[in-house]
């Protein structure tokens, strides 16, 4: 399959597909509702980014800005805990709708907001990851720093770093 894609910011008029894209792409218990892309998208508008083609989002990544080196399970829902010029940009999701793996959208969505956390100033990003994505991850830079606090969704997580 090949197709065009572009990367634009997104906007509270993207929530509901977000919102359909995530339900497919993480588990219910891990998924962000609705409400909460939208208020994601409310707060921090300049830390998201929507991979369309056709007019049509297949892909985002999203994420507060701290001053946090580690990714703590409030952050997912505290306004106060976004800090606009914060020292690191958070990675909350990577989402892909699956006809769209494999072709680099994912790459590029990340790429974009690593670019993006540079030109802001910022040491660097933080998310993060189940054991299997380690290695995805590492591929941008990405260093373990070992099994995260987070307890997000039930799942065991693993706190990465990416510093500039």
């Amino acid at each position: 399959m090949e197709f065009n894609y572009r990367i634009r910011k997104g906007t509270i008029d993207d929530a509901d597909v977000l919102a359909e894209i995530e339900a497919i792409c993480f588990p219910a218990a891990e998924a962000a509702s609705k409400e909460a892309l939208a208020f994601r998208l409310h707060t921090f508008p300049e830390c998201f980014f929507v991979a369309e083609a056709d007019g049509h989002c297949i892909g985002f990544i999203n994420g507060c800005a701290t001053n946090e080196r580690v990714i703590a399970d409030e952050m997912y829902e505290k306004a106060e805990c976004h800090i606009p010029y914060g020292a690191y940009q958070s990675i909350f999701g990577l989402d892909t709708l699956p006809e769209y793996r494999c072709h680099g959208v994912a790459a590029a969505l990340m790429n974009r907001l690593i670019d993006d956390a540079r030109a802001k100033g910022r040491k660097g990003l933080i998310l993060t990851c189940k054991d299997h994505l380690i290695p995805y991850y590492s591929k941008f830079g990405y260093q373990h720093m070992g099994v995260s606090r987070s307890v997000h969704g039930g799942a065991v997580w693993n706190d990465m770093i990416l510093e500039f």
